[in-house]
């Protein structure tokens, strides 16, 4: 995955952060820190990389600002979407419907044991845990 994003630019971590903008536009700092699993100070490094390519653009002022995806952002993250999508399906190849769905039902399992605190303001890990699991190969 990291030798596909990284052939249109991104980092993993950056990936996750256009994703996670583009399903909650809006989102805080921190609501992003902790839905990409880095700290709000790496966050900030992250997001500051991506404004400089123009891919997020800012609103509001000081503290309280809050990200979107651009236009640019955007096509970006509709490239990357489909290299994620593609890898996920080679690393999944090997089983058979009925091992995808035990797959995701052992992750949906896994996150729920983690506790929701653990996911606090990432109302899309779920998301993660279910990417392409129950489609059919």
């Amino acid at each position: 995955m990291e030798a596909s994003l990284r052939s249109l630019g991104l980092s993993v971590p950056q990936y996750s952060c256009l994703e996670i903008l583009n399903a909650r536009p809006g989102i805080s700092n921190a609501d992003l820190a902790r839905a990409v699993f880095v700290t709000r100070q790496a966050m900030h490094q992250l997001l500051g990389g991506l404004q400089e390519a123009e891919l997020v653009s800012a609103g509001g002022q000081g503290r309280v600002q809050r990200y979107s995806v651009t236009p640019e952002g955007q096509r970006i993250i509709t490239a990357a979407s489909a290299a994620v999508a593609a890898v996920e399906e080679q690393m999944l190849s090997g089983l058979q419907p009925s091992e995808r769905q035990r797959l995701h039902s052992d992750l949906e399992r896994c996150t729920t044991a983690l506790g929701e605190d653990t996911f606090k303001g990432a109302s899309d890990a779920r998301y993660w845990a279910r990417l392409h699991l129950t489609s059919s190969p």
